[in-house]
């Protein structure tokens, strides 16, 4: 068992900006609370979220990194993390987190503390565009002409890794986002939609516009996301829908062939949503060291140390008195 001084913090940070940005906040805190002795145990994202399931239930950790809204309530829903609505009040995050709130909420109390978000979209090779003479896509039928140009010069127009299923959820979340709206898809994600409505249909039959003429990398359920980059850096694939975390991998001979776009209107009656994860901390309902676990949230909650992660991994801050980089 943990003694008091001892603060076990469970993390999936393991990509190497991350990482490198997470060894120097615990470094930080452990400057700051000489009294604590850190534990800090790094996994690789697809067993953490395998392992968390376990720990929670069984003997947890003091803080658990995870994810905010649906992926939080989950654990909220079966009482396994800790209310921290009295760390918002007393440390001013409801006024600096306002806009982070209610994706840290369930039923008015808050759960943890979020330290980045980031927007998803279509990251593609401008070199390989104006090549084949392809401009930005901004309707569907756009991005079905220029992956039929792509595909006719023997480059995949879309680079995807499915080996973990995710990624092509972020695929169905655009297509139904466009294809149905914001208010559709919440409740198609809250369970209160069956999939075989019709309205779901529809947005397979999107899919498949793409699915048939073979715009997706080939082999890609062998590829993890990280596996199927090297396709876009080496000109066989042109394009990738994915999160902002992939910018710190961008290769130095990428520079300046980079660009991004957001995912194109399919039906223009339709508002533009946009996928923009959280990433977040949280303390176990059954935590041995509640006490340290909160100094440490308190800790990451601040504006420096936001600006410090989001620096480094290229994201956005939570605290809006955290300052943004320019990329």
């Amino acid at each position: 068992t943990a003694v008091a001084g001892t603060l076990v913090i469970n993390s999936n940070a393991s990509d190497a900006a991350p990482k490198k940005a997470w060894d120097e906040v615990v470094a930080r805190f452990q400057k700051a609370n000489p009294d604590v002795e850190v534990k800090y145990n790094l996994y690789d994202h697809e067993s953490y979220k395998t392992t968390i399931r376990n720990w929670l239930v069984t003997s947890p950790p003091d803080v658990v990194f995870w994810f905010a809204g649906n992926r939080m309530k989950t654990f909220v829903d079966r009482g396994l993390l800790e209310d921290v609505s009295d760390l918002w009040a007393q440390n001013g995050m409801n006024e600096d987190f306002s806009s982070a709130a209610p994706a840290m909420s369930v039923n008015g109390k808050k759960y943890g503390v979020p330290y980045t978000y980031y927007q998803w979209g279509v990251y593609y090779r401008k070199d390989l565009f104006e090549k084949f003479g392809i401009s930005e896509p901004k309707t569907w039928d756009d991005l079905k002409s220029a992956a039929a140009k792509l595909k006719a010069n023997d480059v995949a127009p879309f680079a995807i890794g499915t080996k973990y299923l995710w990624t092509a959820a972020g695929w169905f979340d655009y297509l139904n986002l466009r294809t149905n709206g914001l208010d559709f898809h919440i409740q198609l994600m809250d369970g209160k939609v069956p999939y075989t409505d019709d309205r779901v249909k529809k947005t397979f039959a999107k899919w498949a516009e793409l699915v048939e003429p073979g715009y997706f990398l080939e082999n890609h359920a062998s590829y993890s996301w990280q596996e199927a980059q090297p396709f876009l850096y080496n000109g066989k694939a042109a394009m990738y829908l994915i999160g902002n975390f992939i910018t710190p991998n961008f290769p130095p001979e990428m520079d300046g062939k980079m660009g991004f776009f957001q995912f194109p209107v399919i039906d223009s009656s339709v508002g533009l949503a946009e996928d923009a994860p959280m990433d977040t901390i949280h303390i176990p309902s059954k935590a041995k060291n509640k006490e340290e676990a909160r100094k440490f949230l308190a800790f990451v909650a601040t504006p420096e140390i936001q600006s410090l992660i989001n620096d480094s991994i290229l994201q956005i801050p939570t605290n809006k008195k955290a300052s943004v980089k320019d990329d």
